[in-house]
């Protein structure tokens, strides 16, 4: 069975990338080191303000990750000119701005992996970390950085 490229998923799934989002301070949107791209801490669109848990709800927060998701391929395609030059998602890493009693960043990142899984399929396969965090620049509900496998 062969691969069905990842453009073609994107174009299935009715998602037109935006322009990648420039950097919000001095750093670079990417690094490349070997074969690993390295995508800086991304957001949600739109600007929302807000912590899960008190502005937001869980299915909020997964449909953010999931526009996160989308900002962060942005970046991959700008980056690589073609989103089918990802061999693999290697990490996600999500920190949720949420209340203290919030419990749900799993299902709130969940919008993201899923994401992945949909574009790259078995190579969207990826290991993860979500931590809640007191604050976030902007006060997004979610910010998300990314390792990926890239042909050079």
């Amino acid at each position: 069975m062969t691969e069905i490229a990842a453009s073609k998923t994107l174009e299935s799934l009715g998602i037109n990338l935006p322009d990648a989002s420039n950097p919000k301070a001095k750093y670079s949107n990417f690094v490349i080191v070997n074969e690993l791209m390295f995508v800086s801490g991304k957001g949600p669109t739109g600007n929302p303000k807000g912590k899960l848990g008190k502005d937001f709800t869980t299915v909020e927060g997964y449909e953010y990750a999931r526009n996160t998701g989308i900002e962060i391929l942005a970046v991959l395609k700008q980056a690589l000119g073609s989103l089918d030059k990802v061999k693999r998602v290697v990490k996600i890493q999500g920190f949720v701005n949420a209340t203290p009693e919030f419990e749900e960043h799993h299902k709130v990142l969940n919008g993201c992996s899923e994401l992945m899984l949909q574009v790259f399929g078995e190579k969207g396969n990826h290991a993860r970390s979500v931590l809640g965090a007191v604050s976030v620049r902007d006060n997004l509900p979610i910010i998300i950085d990314s390792i990926f496998e890239i042909e050079e």
